[in-house]
């Protein structure tokens, strides 16, 4: 395939956007009522993810402990990719498929939630998250890739659109941490 060929497929491949995110309106409105709900009560949001899920789950706490658009109070969030101490020395002493479980461990309380971020819901550090979430009783969300992972059979909601494409989910992660955030804007604005 050549690269104006495939530039026209990436563009046809991001129409499908608008189908995808409304395909997914109930699952996106129980994730963003499930995050609402916990930080109305008093718990926090913690969010991990490898690579380029990585940084989104960066992205989606700092905003929420900054803010989107509208001014309102710090929320309290964390990234467990954000201590490159911690990631090392957990790795180091545990191994890699504990860093972030070790973290829920030691930060997760009961009616936080965990958000973890994966286009594949293969990765062993993450199902090892969630399953440590839901043995402590955090609520669990996955924005992840095609219905059917790993991942997905440990998460109370879960964002799966269906595409064989990883960088369109990417982008639609994404899409749904910004609809998420308006969201939690307008429920927490002053």
């Amino acid at each position: 395939m050549s690269s104006d060929e495939q530039l026209q497929r990436g563009i046809e491949l991001r129409g499908d956007y608008g189908r995808l995110l409304s395909e997914s309106a109930a699952q996106i409105a129980a994730i963003t009522r499930a995050i609402i709900d916990a930080l109305q009560n008093g718990h926090r949001i913690l969010t991990c993810g490898n690579g380029g899920s990585a940084a989104e789950s960066l992205h989606f706490a700092e905003e929420l402990v900054g803010r989107f658009r509208a001014e309102r109070r710090p929320l309290p969030a964390i990234s467990l990719v954000a201590d490159s101490t911690a990631l090392t020395c957990i790795g180091n002493d545990y191994g890699f498929d504990e860093i972030f479980a070790r973290q829920v461990d030691g930060l997760g309380t009961a009616g936080d939630v965990l958000i973890c971020l994966s286009t594949s819901g293969k990765s062993p550090n993450l199902i090892k998250a969630l399953q440590r979430a839901k043995d402590k009783k955090l609520t669990t969300v996955g924005l992840l890739g095609r219905p059917g992972s790993p991942a997905e059979a440990r998460c109370d909601w879960v964002f799966t659109p269906v595409t064989d494409s990883s960088a369109l989910v990417q982008e639609l992660h994404l899409a749904v941490i910004h609809l998420v955030l308006e969201a939690v804007d307008a429920a927490f604005v002053e």
